[in-house]
């Protein structure tokens, strides 16, 4: 399973972007999908995670500036960042947790390469 990330960029503040990360390979069942981050010196720390009812949990700094989202068809998650802050400078990383059969009787977990957020005047 591999997981392709996009949209990272350089931003002043207030600006706006969003991330997407498509999935692809043997996936059965996609459950729990996220994004984290981690600046430097920090350690990674969640983000935003969506489930595969779509039921959305958000990390206390981005609440009513991000929004998770999910195309379950495309395999894809999203987060839209409205109101960047210096501080949501990081690199994000995208997470699925699946099943890779009907069989599996656990879930598997994957990341994306990461892509890097900037924001800066």
């Amino acid at each position: 399973v591999q997981l392709q990330a996009s949209g990272g960029g350089s931003v002043q503040p207030g600006g706006s972007l969003t991330l997407s990360c498509a999935a692809s390979g043997s996936i059965f069942s996609l459950n729990d999908m996220g994004w984290y981050r981690q600046a430097p010196g920090k350690q990674r720390e969640l983000v935003a995670s969506i489930t595969s009812g779509g039921s959305t949990n958000y990390a206390d700094s981005v609440p009513g500036r991000f929004t998770i989202s999910r195309d379950n068809a495309k395999k894809t998650v999203y987060l839209q960042m409205n109101s960047l802050k210096p501080e949501d400078t990081a690199v994000y990383y995208c997470n699925i947790r699946y099943r890779s059969s009907r069989w599996a009787r656990t879930d598997l977990s994957s990341w994306g390469q990461g892509t890097q957020v900037t924001v800066s005047s």
